[in-house]
């Protein structure tokens, strides 16, 4: 079962913060696409595009959403970033592509599905709602009337990524959240999450509603908290590899720049959230940094590879 990675890199230069691709056969070794350049550039508002996620629609086209951000044009002279800032001025919409067959695409679009007091519209992810037959955009925002200092997760939901409802509260803490991944498996939502601090660690939480209540995993928090660095790891993702186990993919920030990228974790099967490191069992080209993860078939993956490459 072949697979394609959307991601972007950390780098410090502004090709870094493009969207890239990256292809499996398996999911354990993965290879780089276009000679690991770019495959779209932003040439709108910010210039750069962070935290890329992928959607396959019911018609089997394609969109792709991104954060509208690029951190390397917010760098002083020490490479620093003003967080704060970033949070209170950032990204003020989402940028989409849409495509048939991800070798021809759209026009780039800056979709605002934020609201005017939103400081921010970070990291975008998309579950198909089968109850609604709808779509659920989920991202997460800081508001002005906590000073922009508190990110909590809101969504929309389309059915045809032109028309979006208004946004409203998803999911919140007394502490930051960010990073929201969720998938259903046998009727149940799992929920994966960046808890920002006190713990700064990622979380996990099951509901049997795709709205909640969601219940926190007491036991993938333990687990997290044996990590060295358990809170240099965000923006999770999930795949179910072609023997049946489910591996979870944490984008580890803790290190000098060309060594970042996504750590797998592995528990036997879908929806056992017992997971275990296996650095060894996967090989990457180089650091992925926070994208999304879509299964393809052997004849996408031929197609890409063979336009690309």
């Amino acid at each position: 079962m072949p697979y394609l990675f959307t991601h972007f890199k950390e780098k410090l230069t502004i090709d870094g913060e493009q969207v890239y691709f990256a292809l499996s056969k398996d999911g354990f070794n993965w290879e780089q696409v276009n000679s690991g350049k770019p495959i779209l550039t932003s040439k709108m508002s910010s210039g750069g595009c962070r935290d890329i996620e992928i959607v396959r629609l019911k018609d089997n086209s394609f969109v792709i959403l991104t954060t509208d951000e690029c951190i390397v044009n917010r760098f002083d002279e020490n490479y620093n970033v003003d967080w704060k800032n970033v949070n209170r001025t950032g990204s003020k919409g989402l940028c989409m592509w849409k495509s048939k067959d991800l070798i021809e695409f759209s026009e780039q679009k800056i979709i605002p599905v934020g609201r005017e007091d939103f400081g921010c519209l970070w990291a975008p992810e998309v579950i198909y709602d089968d109850i609604n037959d709808e779509y659920v955009l989920h991202w997460g925002s800081t508001v002005k009337q906590d000073d922009y200092s508190h990110m909590s997760i809101y969504y929309c939901t389309t059915k045809d990524f032109e028309r979006f409802t208004r946004p409203k509260l998803f999911f919140t803490k007394a502490n930051e959240i960010l990073d929201t991944h969720i998938r259903k498996i046998d009727g149940k939502y799992h929920m994966f999450y960046k808890n920002a601090h006190d713990p700064g660690m990622n979380m996990h939480a099951v509901s049997e509603d795709l709205y909640g209540p969601y219940i926190h995993d007491e036991a993938f928090e333990e687990y997290m908290n044996t990590i060295e660095k358990c809170n240099c790891y965000e923006a999770p993702t999930t795949m179910v590899l072609p023997d049946g186990r489910w591996c979870l993919m944490i984008d580890f920030f803790g290190c000098a720049k060309p060594k970042m990228g996504y750590v797998p974790f592995i528990s036997e099967k879908p929806g056992d959230s017992n997971f275990k490191r296996s650095d060894e069992s996967f090989s990457f080209p180089y650091g992925f940094k926070h994208g999304g993860i879509l299964e393809i078939t052997d004849g996408e993956y031929e197609r890409i590879k063979g336009y690309y490459n």
